[in-house]
């Protein structure tokens, strides 16, 4: 069963949780949500960037992961947002030097350049990974790329 919180109405929590099996409509219904909350949280401005990403790593999942279990968290943080998508496949996305008429290969090519930062985060003995990414809005502090 899939198990979702996050803000209702106009209230607006520092952190929204989706929990389910990905499909071919959830990038599209999780960018919904995402700009949404952005929106609300007064950072539209890096809403695009962030669906952007979202899309890329839901679609990893999609292709990816057995049984194409994940949760989404989206975590406010002072002047934008950190994203997480986490599976259960202990498989490390690599950013793949991508044929240019191929029709995949590029996702994480796409999330490091449009995001600030993102990386991955393996679970222990092999139980899976976050892979994540921030977006800093335009007066946010910058921080390192990794």
């Amino acid at each position: 069963m899939n198990h979702v919180t996050g803000p209702q109405a106009a209230d607006v929590e520092s952190q929204y949780q989706a929990e389910f099996a990905m499909g071919a409509h959830s990038a599209r219904h999780l960018r919904r949500v995402l700009r949404l909350y952005l929106v609300r949280s007064g950072m539209p401005d890096v809403a695009d960037a962030a669906e952007l990403a979202l899309t890329e790593l839901v679609a990893n999942v999609v292709r990816h992961v057995p049984g194409r279990r994940g949760r989404v968290c989206f975590l406010l943080r002072p002047g934008g947002v950190r994203v997480e998508v986490a599976d259960g496949c202990p498989e490390l996305p690599v950013p793949a030097a991508a044929d240019a008429l191929g029709e995949g290969g590029r996702g994480l090519v796409i999330v490091a350049a449009v995001t600030d930062r993102w990386g991955v985060t393996p679970y222990a003995r092999g139980r899976g990974k976050t892979v994540w990414f921030e977006c800093m809005g335009k007066g946010a502090p910058s921080s390192p790329r990794l």
